[in-house]
């Protein structure tokens, strides 16, 4: 069996076995009272490990799996990449927004996942994933500058960390720049989102529901 693109395999399923790490360990704390939003952020692992498990299959078995196939692996992540952000928002939502405006919030996001699953099932192009994913972290990165700055939550600065990490990730995928002809702009965006994920499971494992 011939591997297309080997190291982007395995480092999509690197990052497969941190966001199933993350999320057990996470939703074990979400257990305890007043939590949500640390389950949010759990489930939120658990659909990107899902989108890196599909994504390293479609990078490594092409010339494996048939071509429906590897188109519906392709859609699947890119609709677990949106599921996971809609995830990584509620959880600050939940642990900085008070209610009723929290539940306006909630019902707004899940407007925009909704929005987000019509336009994927009819686009294929990687960087409206990236978009979507962008422009939920700016918007979790206000969030958490706010709740640091007036709330001194000690999860704030972990998960800015973990969002700049992330956006730098993001804009070196997006470049096509490589470090090597065999590690190339996937293998390093993997290796650094590797990094940003682990700054967010530090800030979201302290969350605590508002």
């Amino acid at each position: 069996m011939r591997i297309t693109e080997p190291v982007t395999m395995l480092t999509d399923y690197g990052l497969t076995i941190l966001c199933t790490l993350c999320a057990w360990w996470l939703w074990k704390r979400g257990e305890e009272p007043g939590r949500w939003s640390v389950r949010s952020w759990a489930l939120g692992f658990v659909t990107l490990g899902v989108a890196s498990l599909a994504g390293g299959a479609v990078h490594g078995l092409s010339l494996v799996l048939s071509a429906p196939i590897l188109k519906g692996l392709w859609k699947a992540a890119g609709l677990a990449v949106g599921i996971s952000s809609s995830c990584f928002l509620i959880g600050p939502l939940f642990a900085s927004v008070a209610p009723p405006l929290r539940q306006w919030l909630i019902s707004l996001s899940c407007v925009q996942l909704l929005g987000y699953v019509v336009w994927m099932s009819l686009h294929d192009d990687f960087r409206y994933v990236i978009y979507n994913y962008g422009v939920t972290f700016a918007v979790i990165l206000v969030i958490q500058i706010s709740s640091g700055i007036v709330r001194k939550r000690s999860s704030a600065g972990w998960i800015v960390a973990g969002v700049l990490v992330t956006c730098v990730a993001s804009v070196i995928q997006q470049s096509g720049f490589a470090l090597h002809p065999s590690f190339n702009h996937n293998d390093l965006y993997h290796v650094i989102q590797m990094v940003g994920l682990s700054l967010l499971y530090r800030g979201s494992a302290q969350f605590q529901d508002r």
